[in-house]
């Protein structure tokens, strides 16, 4: 296994800037114009890829009246898969051209397929990837059908245990996947810090010995800047247009600006990570001047001792260490001194 994928001739690991996916999600609320929109929003942020959900309300559930198709709680308290599904998703007729808009913006496109159909609709395309969504993790022939297309395979891990996403994984490279990066998630929409529980992410490297990212529900961008801080190759995020504006997702989505700070963050964060060292560092080196050093505070004469009235430690830094101060106490110096000169070592007997 490799801590190394592909996508799209972009490298994803722990030795590569973090890759940033701006989720679409069902934010569009119905329109392809507004999906349209906000994939050039998105693609101004600076993100790395741009995803979307591939299915329709028939391919994910059923049409039923049962206690166990209506949610309980949370967001969506009250509604059923059914109509829930069928107001957020993408129809198929629409992917050509947010596809093709993607495309035209320069920015990598992906989807997460619900079922074989959205697989063979996301190959037609020719997406560089396929995004398997936390409550699919335990769909191992879902997974497999999607890793035979031959694409690197990003699976969230909401819910799952140790052993499925074991399971998950080894699905997907005996299958054909070019490749599988895990996200860390929190199936909680919104998900609270407390629950975020980012260290899991590098455990997850050490177990499943691949790139390991974060698919990240909390608000802002906290959570995601700390997974990157602790070895995440990759954050999901969510995106809308507006928040006001409503949608199934919008209540823990980020807006334009919101997600360019999170690219920014998560980018800066990772550059700041840089290396363990003690070295000077060249954009340090300017600054050596204004460390402390031994001056010459007072005249001295040649022959006269040095003494703490007229040696001390000051800045800037040109004269011989502070450390120096106890050797040279008591000893002459060589020549006539004056005040405001850095002491070095042949001034002094």
């Amino acid at each position: 296994m490799s801590l190394e994928v592909e996508i799209a001739g972009r490298k994803v690991g722990p030795d590569h800037e973090p890759y940033v996916i701006c989720e679409l999600s069902g934010n569009h609320n119905g329109s392809l114009d507004r999906a349209l929109a906000m994939v050039d929003a998105a693609a101004n942020t600076g993100c790395d890829a741009i995803k979307i959900q591939t299915y329709t309300a028939d391919t994910i559930t059923m049409d039923v009246d049962r206690p166990e198709f209506r949610i309980h709680g949370g967001l969506w308290d009250g509604r059923s898969l059914y109509e829930l599904y069928q107001e957020a998703h993408t129809p198929f007729e629409w992917h050509a051209a947010i596809f093709e808009r993607a495309k035209k913006r320069g920015v990598t496109i992906f989807s997460s397929p619900f079922d074989e159909t959205a697989v063979d609709l996301l190959a037609g395309l020719d997406a560089p990837a396929y995004k398997i969504a936390s409550f699919e993790a335990v769909d191992l022939p879902l997974i497999r059908y999607a890793a035979a297309k031959g694409k690197p395979l990003i699976i969230s891990t909401g819910m799952a245990n140790e052993a499925e996403i074991a399971a998950a994984r080894d699905a997907a490279l005996q299958a054909g996947a070019d490749g599988v990066i895990l996200l860390h998630c929190v199936s909680s929409y919104p998900a609270v810090f407390e629950d975020a529980n980012v260290r899991t992410v590098p455990d997850m490297m050490r177990r499943f010995g691949v790139p390991v990212g974060l698919s990240d529900h909390t608000p802002g961008t906290a959570a995601s800047v700390a997974a990157v801080a602790l070895g995440a190759c990759a954050v999901e995020k969510h995106f809308t247009l507006a928040r006001a504006d409503g949608g199934p997702d919008a209540a823990f989505s980020l807006e334009p600006a919101e997600f360019a700070a999170l690219v920014r963050d998560c980018k800066d964060g990772w550059k700041a990570l840089g290396r363990a060292h003690y070295d000077t560092l060249g954009s340090e080196r300017g600054s050596l001047l204004f460390r402390r050093s031994l001056y010459v505070i007072a005249d001295v004469k040649a022959g006269e001792p040095l003494t703490r009235a007229n040696v001390r430690s000051i800045r800037p830094g040109n004269g011989m260490p502070p450390a120096e101060l106890e050797r040279v106490l008591g000893k002459p110096a060589v020549r006539d001194l004056a005040r405001g000169e850095p002491l070095v070592w042949d001034m002094v007997g």
